[in-house]
């Protein structure tokens, strides 16, 4: 009879007792007590798994559950007594800093601080244990209560671990989960650099700086830079997505996933399942499935975007909405079902993430938007990677956020792409200019232009989110050569029967005399001198189903002027 397939249990114990479905991943704490490091970095997507291995980690090892082997029993680690004697023997502290999730500092400080003094109370013992002395207790007290100072927070895990030795006898484990997600907060809500401070400190003084640490292990999404955050900790192994240690340690292998779905009876959707849920590369292992997506559909046995319906990557979705034309030509590509090859930097430096484009590749593959296929040396002897869409259900995620940040919009996108699609002129200024004024602030890119000038590539990206839901009629593509120049928006028909279009985009100076009309036509004129519509026409798209359109921007006030090719030829 198959296991229950129970949703969002991140709790060990509680799978194990009530036999809920579980995929074993124990032998990686083998792997990891083995390897000698001090501490270990493991940065995965969302939803892999890595809130419920730190659990097992800490169930594994802490005193607290000394006498909990049998959560053990029938699992692969439980089949050496080397590690049967090592079950239940340390002092473990263990945080998470997933629900983190603040708009500034202060806020965010005093949920870390909450989180600390909760850790101390569950260490309340240590008052009575005589193994501290009146000041320490005073200290301990502070803490505690959450009264204690900003400084007295940054050093709080390392004494609290000194004093765990003392009373045990035992350096301390120390497991902190999530520990990116405030300091993405902090990057996307202005606040990074009073919070990089404050946790620069912390994490010297817990992971680097600790004399009474045995082990630690932190998880996240991203590789921030050791510059940003890991000063000084020369002792920190990091496996990301790319590294060969503990490549299958989260989210399930083809084989897993097999045996699951023999267990509850679905053997006939292997291929399915397949298409959806595969894709993520860890090191070697090319068919890592995500094993949020599969265990909701061994339950609920339907093919869905499991995933996308889990909590946004804010940061990720950001990176495409303001990012150049360059990286939207790109995205544009993965949408069409194309790699693309790029340098990565799995270093996530969050001052240079808007403007280096290797970050934000980067960032998109440690956030499992992104599959590696391959790689090859260029020409300078630096490594670029072919990367494209992970599976059908990472695809459905991407293409939304193109349209993500319309959706609270008045006009909403499928109104401008109704407008474009009938040549409806006027409808297309008037839901132009509604966007504009009643959102432009919202829009502000990273670079924070003048809202009476912002950049060209802001306009382009505000239209290419328009036009999104377009692409099951189109393969839309931008900046890309034809004729003597490169077009901004080429929208290229699926079928025979719709009109090919082409959108070039100007922003008007008004103090070079000219009204918006002049800059609109300027912007047809360029599509035809330039001969935009060869490569259309090199398809054997005839004149005859081919528009232009040009549009003028200067900060909330838009025109769109144009029509039929031929109409401009007579």
């Amino acid at each position: 009879m198959a296991r229950r397939a129970a949703i969002g249990i991140t709790e060990f114990d509680k799978l194990i007792e009530n036999n809920y479905f579980y995929v074993d991943k124990t032998g990686f704490i083998k792997e990891w007590w083995e390897s000698g490091d001090e501490v270990t970095l493991f940065t995965r997507p969302r939803r892999f798994g890595k809130t419920l291995f730190m659990n097992m980690v800490e169930q594994f090892l802490s005193i607290k559950y000394a006498d909990r082997g049998n959560l053990f029993h029938g699992l692969s680690i439980w089949q050496e007594e080397t590690y049967r004697k090592l079950q239940g023997t340390y002092p473990v502290i263990s945080l998470s800093f997933a629900g983190i999730k603040k708009s500034s500092y202060q806020s965010t400080y005093n949920a870390i601080q909450k989180l600390i003094a909760r850790e101390f109370n569950r260490c309340y013992f240590l008052l009575d244990g005589g193994c501290l002395t009146l000041q320490e207790k005073d200290a301990f007290l502070k803490i505690a209560s959450g009264q204690g100072q900003e400084e007295d927070i940054a050093t709080s895990l390392n004494q609290l671990s000194e004093y765990l030795l003392r009373y045990y006898g035992k350096r301390t484990v120390i497991l902190l989960d999530e520990y990116d997600t405030p300091m993405q907060e902090a990057y996307v809500n202005g606040y990074w650099d009073s919070l990089a401070e404050f946790t620069r400190g912390l994490f010297e003084t817990t992971f680097k700086n600790n004399p009474c640490l045995e082990r630690g292990i932190l998880t996240g999404i991203t590789r921030i830079s050791k510059e940003s955050l890991f000063s000084g900790l020369n002792n920190l192994e990091v496996a990301t997505v790319t590294s060969q240690k503990y490549a299958a340690a989260f989210g399930f292998t083809e084989d897993e996933v097999l045996c699951a779905l023999e267990e509850f009876g679905l053997k006939d959707r292997e291929d399915d399942v397949k298409n959806w849920y595969d894709g993520y590369r860890f090191g070697d292992c090319k068919s890592i499935y995500n094993p949020w997506s599969i265990i909701n559909f061994l339950g609920k046995k339907k093919l869905s975007a499991y995933w996308a319906n889990t909590s946004s990557n804010q940061l990720a979705g950001d990176l495409i909405q303001k990012g150049t034309v360059g990286i939207k030509q790109l995205a544009e590509d993965l949408l069409n079902g194309k790699s693309i090859c790029v340098g990565i930097d799995e270093e996530t430096v969050f001052d240079s993430l808007y403007y280096q484009k290797d970050a934000v590749w980067g960032l998109l593959l440690a956030s499992g938007y992104l599959k590696v296929d391959g790689f090859r040396q260029n020409r300078k002897g630096k490594r670029e990677y072919m990367l494209s869409l992970t599976n059908l259900e990472v695809r459905e995620v991407f293409d939304r956020m193109f349209s993500r940040w319309l959706d609270s919009m008045e006009y909403p996108e499928g109104d401008f792409s109704d407008a474009l699609l009938d040549g409806d002129l006027t409808a297309m200024d008037r839901i132009l200019n509604d966007i504009l004024i009643s959102s432009i602030s919202f829009y502000d890119s990273g670079a924070k232009p003048s809202k009476s000038r912002l950049p060209e590539n802001f306009y382009h990206g505000l239209v290419l989110g328009l036009i999104a839901s377009l692409r099951n009629l189109y393969a839309v593509t931008s900046n890309r050569e034809s004729g003597f120049g490169r077009y901004d928006v080429l929208l290229e028909p699926l079928t025979a029967v719709d009109d090919a279009i082409i959108l070039e985009f100007k922003v008007h100076d008004g103090k070079k005399g000219q009204d918006m009309e002049a800059t609109v036509d300027a912007a047809i004129q360029q599509i035809l001198h330039k001969q935009y519509a060869a490569a259309l026409e090199a398809k054997g798209i005839c004149r005859d189903r081919i528009r232009i359109y040009g549009f003028a921007f200067e900060g909330k006030r838009a025109l769109a002027g144009g029509g039929k090719l031929e109409a401009y030829e007579a």
